[in-house]
């Protein structure tokens, strides 16, 4: 009797240890080999200046997600049914992706704005519905600081959603600034006190030329464009520059105009 059970455990040691030899050794060889592909993909994303956020989510997903089959082909070694595991797995993933679908979309938006950077940390943009510099780009939120000290925390999906306008991406804007004038003023005469407006303020870049002429005419009054190009950090200071020198030049009565007849300003943002 005894002869027989040591002869059966030596056939079970003999079927079953060397799969259990074989499971270990998959996962060590597998454990290892996570570690190495997931360094790899950490130096490869750090060369090329992608953000250190989404080089550590994409390094543990892509671990986790390896570990995860080397698992699996352990326990198949082992004998173990993995079918029902996989379909457990799907079935929790489905749900899991079924419950978080507002928080994918945040984080699918958020990598690509990483990825593709259609604006940096402190840019001004206007994006979901709301205008700031931008302190903080992460998986899920965008986070601004509106002009008046606010802070603006907008959902990724929001931001890449819709249109993104970046004030300060490029070196240089265009000031657009319209004055409108009655029918019976003196246009030439009102452009060329208007140019020496911006000959007056060494902000203003020479080249591309600043432009001065009509914009439009309306049923009461003739608009005249005053579009100089500056640097983009002087844009504000510049725009009120010349506000504040056409006021001064019409109080100054260099340009005579009834009361009724007061020019009417527009800045575009």
């Amino acid at each position: 009797m005894f002869g027989q059970v040591l002869a059966r455990s030596q056939d079970l040691i003999a079927i079953y240890g060397l799969n259990v030899v074989s499971a270990a050794l998959i996962l060590l060889i597998g454990r290892w080999v996570s570690r190495i592909v997931r360094k790899l993909i950490h130096n490869v994303m750090a060369r090329t200046k992608v953000d250190p956020t989404l080089i550590t989510f994409v390094a543990s997903l892509s671990y986790v997600a390896m570990m995860a089959f080397v698992i699996l082909a352990a326990l198949g070694k082992l004998g173990i049914q993995t079918t029902s595991f996989i379909a457990v797995l799907g079935a929790a993933g489905l749900a899991v992706g079924l419950a978080l679908q507002g928080s994918l979309s945040n984080f699918a938006a958020g990598v690509l704005m990483i990825v593709f950077k259609p604006f940096k940390v402190g840019d001004f943009i206007e994006a979901g519905g709301a205008g700031g510099e931008v302190q903080k780009i992460e998986i899920f939120t965008t986070t601004l600081k509106s002009p008046d000290n606010k802070i603006i925390i907008i959902p990724n999906s929001k931001v890449g959603g819709g249109n993104i306008v970046n004030y300060t991406s490029e070196p240089t804007r265009l000031v657009d600034v319209q004055v409108a004038f009655n029918y019976k003023d003196d246009i030439a005469k009102i452009e060329e006190l208007l140019r020496e407006i911006l000959d007056g303020d060494n902000r203003i870049l020479k080249t591309p030329a600043p432009a001065v002429g009509i914009a439009k005419f309306s049923e009461t009054s003739v608009q005249i464009a005053v579009q100089p190009w500056v640097k983009t950090a002087d844009y504000a200071g510049v725009t009120g520059s010349i506000l504040r020198g056409v006021k001064e030049l019409f109080d100054s009565k260099r340009v005579l105009l009834p009361l009724e007849d007061q020019p009417v300003f527009l800045a575009k943002k």
